[in-house]
């Protein structure tokens, strides 16, 4: 079975809903961050789906999918790899190699990582990755932790979810101030 892996840019105080402006994806392109842009493409070489929710998915899809001169990576990534969008109400995607998961999120999440390939990723989409973590199906999340504290916005994890037995998996610091924590799920 595939590895379904949530990786989130997340602040100090748990918040994952970027309400102000301490993510910039194209800062990633700063020499000071070539540790962290390597990071990027070593997880973006171990996947070959990329999962996300439609809110996600348009946002994404009006940046990246169009984005000239991206030194990031990011956009030739995410134009080739195969992309799944969790919706009920998107029926064209209008970005090469998505299709559109329309049935019961967890079912359709559930059937996509017993097909063969590599890693699933799946990052923003809060109301898509709560019911995938309240179902088991996540089995590892990776953090981007920045030195921020934004004070409001949602977080990953719901109230009243609770998960046992998460293992530390992996720790390391970049140039720029920002951590990566691996925890495998189970």
């Amino acid at each position: 079975m595939r590895t379904l892996a949530v990786t989130q840019n997340i602040t100090l105080d748990g918040r994952i809903e970027m309400l102000d402006d301490w993510f910039s994806p194209q800062r990633m392109g700063e020499v000071d961050n070539a540790d962290l842009r390597a990071e990027n493409e070593r997880q973006d070489s171990a996947a070959d789906a990329f999962l996300v929710g439609r809110s996600t998915f348009t946002d994404m899809r009006g940046y990246w999918r169009d984005l000239a001169d991206d030194t990031t990576g990011v956009s030739a990534y995410l134009n080739g790899v195969a992309k799944y969008v969790v919706s009920s109400t998107l029926t064209d995607p209008d970005w090469d190699g998505t299709t559109v998961l329309t049935g019961d999120p967890v079912e359709e999440v559930r059937a996509l990582k017993e097909q063969a390939g590599r890693d699933i990723v799946c990052t923003g989409s809060i109301s898509l990755v709560h019911p995938l973590l309240s179902a088991g199906l996540v089995d590892e999340v990776r953090l981007f932790w920045y030195p921020v504290v934004q004070g409001r916005g949602r977080t990953l994890f719901p109230d009243g979810l609770r998960l046992d037995h998460l293992r530390l998996d992996r720790v390391e610091r970049f140039a720029n101030g920002v951590a990566l924590t691996v925890h495998r799920l189970g």
